[in-house]
């Protein structure tokens, strides 16, 4: 009987491979460090049943993140304060060639669109337009993973 040849496929960055003591290895951390990270809400791995499973971008997060608290002197709740303030990009001021490219970028910034405060409608569109402008970036980003 024939055997199905099966196809190999070239794994996307944001496939979760790897359990949480070789991410840590990777990144050369103690696992307790990561699991520090997402108690905090820095890092979002991917839970398969009770275990922890981190992505190549997951990796390259976390090495950002290190520099981050190591290099800049950030603290961990510093750290969070910014991310919701203004992209990870601003934050480490990665150049816009670094940026577009990087498949690991975080954001999570509140709204940034200017409105008027206290005219709930402008509030609302601005709000709209900040989706939009997420959405655009979130296709983008779709497009470069899969071509």
């Amino acid at each position: 009987m024939a055997r199905k040849k099966s196809e190999i496929k070239p794994m996307h960055p944001d496939t979760p491979v790897y359990p949480i003591g070789v991410a840590a290895k990777l990144v050369n951390v103690h696992p307790r460090t990561l699991r520090i990270y997402e108690a905090e809400g820095l890092i979002e791995p991917t839970h398969v049943g009770s275990r922890r499973m981190f992505s190549a971008n997951d990796i390259h997060w976390i090495g950002c993140l290190r520099s981050l608290i190591h290099d800049e002197g950030i603290s961990i709740p510093g750290l969070k304060k910014l991310l919701q303030l203004a992209p990870c990009w601003d934050i480490a001021e990665c150049p816009p060639e670094v940026y577009e490219n990087c498949k690991a970028c975080v954001d999570r910034a509140m709204p940034k669109t200017l409105h008027a405060v206290g005219d709930d409608v402008a509030a609302k569109e601005a709000k709209e337009a900040d989706k939009d402008k997420r959405k655009k970036v979130a296709q983008k980003k779709k497009r470069q993973l899969s071509g």
